[in-house]
């Protein structure tokens, strides 16, 4: 049995009667060899040569060659893993996608309406002005990742008969069901998913580990249906997104004496406003969930206010009658 981690090997002769070779010829002598001689022969050098003159080394059968059949397949597959991924939208988010799966070794390429071309060269992505260029390219995956206002007239524009018909459309936009009515419009022979990341450049510049979302090793793949998630969405992004923006109209400072809270409410607005107000338009405009949680933001402020209104009223009613006169009671007296 040969070893797989034994990197030399013997070669063992089977049991046979002891046979005596030739004597080599001397140097000065003509040597002659048949042809028959130089082949070898159950494992035997050649009678010229001597056994030392000749280094032996042979690698174990099973370890991996550049000819080898599990070579050539492992590169392969390799090589099928690695996509070419066309991002439609290359701003600030699309950017953010694009770094990661740049380290993952995918081929990028690159549209939007505003010249990126100087920092996708950044990231070894090719930058296309043309979306006709861009579906020259053939991408295996085309990743919707424009603003929700501009998402219907971007993929209007594209030139989608120059695509493969196995073409994969991904969509990132922060509402489900708009996005999803809007890719069904495209040839049946295409696939589409509709996702979400939960994250963004500012809450994920650590990594993806345990986020909720499906691209990178580690993230938490949550199944649902898309109504479901713009319901969710209503109170998990825009109620977020509103609070945020809400909070920046204050234009809070960090004090010498912040409180943990505090500081949370900072990083919520640097969290939020770091997107664009495209972006928070959109969750409204788009998302029909929207429009009831405003309404349910602004009752909620209206019953805190009216609560501590109330509670001051009763304070100051106290101040004011606190020590004065009693009213005589004449409820009893005869008229």
């Amino acid at each position: 049995m040969l070893s797989s981690s034994t990197s030399t090997l013997r070669l063992h002769q089977p049991s046979r009667p002891h046979r005596r070779h030739p004597p080599l010829p001397s140097a000065g002598a003509a040597t002659h060899l048949a042809p028959s001689s130089r082949r070898w022969r159950q494992g035997h050098l050649p009678a010229a040569q001597p056994l030392r003159s000749r280094p032996q080394r042979i690698r174990a059968v099973d370890a991996a060659q550049p000819f080898d059949y599990e070579s050539r397949a492992a590169g392969l597959l390799e090589e099928r893993q690695r996509l070419k991924i066309a991002i439609v939208g290359f701003g600030n988010f699309g950017q953010f996608l694009a770094r990661t799966f740049a380290r993952q070794g995918h081929t990028l390429l690159a549209h939007s309406r505003t010249d990126h071309s100087a920092l996708a060269a950044t990231l070894g992505a090719s930058f296309f002005t043309d979306p006709h260029d861009l579906c020259e390219c053939h991408p295996d995956v085309v990743l919707l990742a424009t603003s929700i206002l501009s998402a219907e007239a971007v993929l209007r524009s594209l030139p989608v008969h120059r695509l493969r018909r196995n073409t994969l459309f991904v969509d990132v936009l922060s509402v489900k069901e708009f996005p999803k009515n809007l890719l069904s419009s495209l040839p049946p022979d295409f696939d589409v998913i509709c996702t979400h990341p939960m994250f963004g450049p500012e809450s994920a510049r650590d990594g993806w580990d345990g986020l909720p979302f499906v691209f990178d090793k580690g993230c938490r793949m949550v199944e649902m249906s898309c109504a479901e998630h713009d319901a969710h969405a209503a109170e998990t992004q825009f109620l977020t997104h509103s609070v945020g923006r809400m909070l920046a109209m204050l234009e809070l400072k960090s004090t010498p004496i912040n409180t943990k809270g505090y500081e949370t409410l900072l990083r919520l607005v640097d969290n939020t406003c770091s997107d664009s107000f495209d972006l928070y338009n959109g969750l409204f405009m788009y998302n029909k969930n929207s429009t009831e949680l405003l309404n349910r933001l602004e009752w909620a402020m209206d019953s805190v206010k009216k609560k501590l209104f109330d509670g001051l009223h009763d304070v100051l009613r106290k101040q004011l009658f606190e020590g004065s006169a009693q009213v005589p009671n004449t409820s009893n007296v005869r008229k």
